[in-house]
């Protein structure tokens, strides 16, 4: 495929015309809209009956075998659950996915609902919904819902975890150097406060395996090390941490660990518990494809006494002290938002969220196998083998090096209607259950094309 032949912008919004005669599920498309065109109906399904075209989802997903990844009707029909304008190829999940019809229009009803009536009366049913929510976030991480506090963004969550355990002089932080910047910094700043030290573990640019990122790991650890942050995915590279087992040496040496969860809540089927972490961090804006400003932070219940909040509000001591409630009284927050966390989870559990990890996965392996195949000359960062990966790709492409990183991202945006992002390693590509494979063959050919 060469672009420069025809307008690669033309050419995706021809593609995202939808059908229903041309989806193999008649079934679905009578159950959604009665037999209608689905194009341009389903937003409105969204903004009149979400819980009808979520049952419907449900029931149409569980005819699919297994955790079926690849039958493409159906997830050229979950594309248009989501308000992406035609012909954008929205390829940056890992730093804001756009919420589906079913999110978004509860955000703005409820919106609307708290400003026709902000009394005590009327907004005390949040309070209902936030709990829901919390239940919700809970079963779908294997936590109990007091494990779970509601927070803005795992930027808060790794906050709370950085500035509330009782770390001294003497003590020792082990953080991978392929964190988020701002969780790097935040432990950089409080070890300059309290004279704590922080060692930063580096690791293999081509791992082979998991257990020679582990061992990485095991040879950083002192007799004063008391605690292991990580990223479980890095979103530098694409390297996936070995986070169960990682965990699991944590607990052996008596050494706490914080999984900045951030590139897996919401792409990865996650279970807390077994895990084994102490703490895990997450936003909804990400992967889940939920509310703006809302995040979670799971905390062990055994170490809800050992930290302490971030932030002390209005009814910490007689309300929430004692479980995880304690690390979100923030005081007034965006009621609307909170209380449609429960509705995104929802949304994840009409797919299945093992469903949809398989399809994250298996966009991201075509994007690799293509660029490997198309562009001979392209340098993946990211490892091929799903153990050491997930769904983000990192590539370097020839000719990139030439411009400045700002160039490369306009350039992608501007002429080729791709959004992604532009790192120091090479261009970071995190496709989402709203791309298609015809989208992922696009991107690697106007990679092609722009080297």
């Amino acid at each position: 495929m060469i672009l420069n032949k025809y307008n690669l912008r033309e050419e995706v919004a021809m593609n995202r015309q939808f059908r229903a005669e041309d989806f193999t599920r008649r079934k679905f498309i009578k159950l959604l809209v009665g037999g209608a065109t689905a194009t341009g109906i389903l937003p409105r399904l969204g903004f009149g009956e979400p819980k009808a075209s979520l049952k419907a989802l449900s029931k149409t997903a569980a005819e699919l075998p297994g955790t079926q990844a690849s039958d493409e009707k159906f997830w050229e029909l979950i594309k248009e659950y989501f308000p992406i304008r035609t012909g954008l190829i929205m390829m940056n999940a890992a730093n804001l996915c756009p919420s589906p019809w079913v999110v978004q229009q509860l955000i703005f009803k409820y919106s609307q609902d708290i400003d026709s009536d902000p009394s005590f009366h009327n907004r005390a049913k949040f309070g209902e919904m936030k709990e829901e929510g919390r239940k919700a976030v809970a079963q779908y991480l294997g936590a109990d819902p007091d494990e779970i506090a509601i927070t803005r963004n795992t930027t808060e969550g790794n906050n709370i975890v950085v500035a509330g355990l009782p770390f001294k002089k003497g003590d020792e932080v082990l953080i991978w150097d392929e964190n988020h910047p701002t969780a790097n910094v935040a432990w950089d700043v409080r070890a300059e406060r309290y004279g704590f030290s922080v060692k930063k573990v580096k690791t293999p640019t081509q791992p082979k395996n998991k257990a020679e990122l582990l061992e990485t790991f095991k040879n950083a650890l002192t007799s004063r090390t008391r605690i292991i942050a990580f990223s479980h995915i890095s979103n530098f590279s694409g390297l996936a941490l070995p986070a169960k087992e990682l965990c699991r040496m944590a607990q052996e040496h008596g050494i706490l660990s914080l999984v900045d969860g951030a590139q897996t809540f919401g792409a990865i089927s996650i279970n807390v518990h077994d895990m084994g972490c102490d703490f895990y961090s997450g936003s909804a804006h990400k992967w889940l494809c939920g509310p703006k400003e809302v995040g979670i932070l799971y905390v062990r219940k055994e170490r809800v006494g050992d930290l302490w909040p971030l932030m002390i509000g209005d009814g910490w001591e007689e309300e929430v002290k004692g479980n995880a409630r304690k690390f979100e009284a923030q005081g007034q927050r965006d009621d609307a938002r909170v209380a449609v966390l429960g509705k995104t989870i929802e949304f994840h559990n009409a797919i299945g969220k093992e469903r949809i990890e398989a399809r994250i996965r298996a966009l991201a392996t075509a994007m690799k196998n293509e660029v490997q195949k198309k562009i001979s000359a392209a340098k993946l960062v990211t490892p091929i083998e799903s153990e050491l990966s997930g769904g983000i790709v990192v590539l370097a492409v020839p000719g990139m090096e030439k411009m400045d990183s700002n160039t490369v991202l306009e350039t992608l945006y501007q002429k080729y209607n791709i959004a992604c992002n532009v790192l120091p390693l090479g261009i970071r590509l995190s496709p989402h259950i709203y791309n298609t494979m015809k989208e992922v063959e696009w991107v690697v050919a106007a990679l092609r094309d722009f080297a």
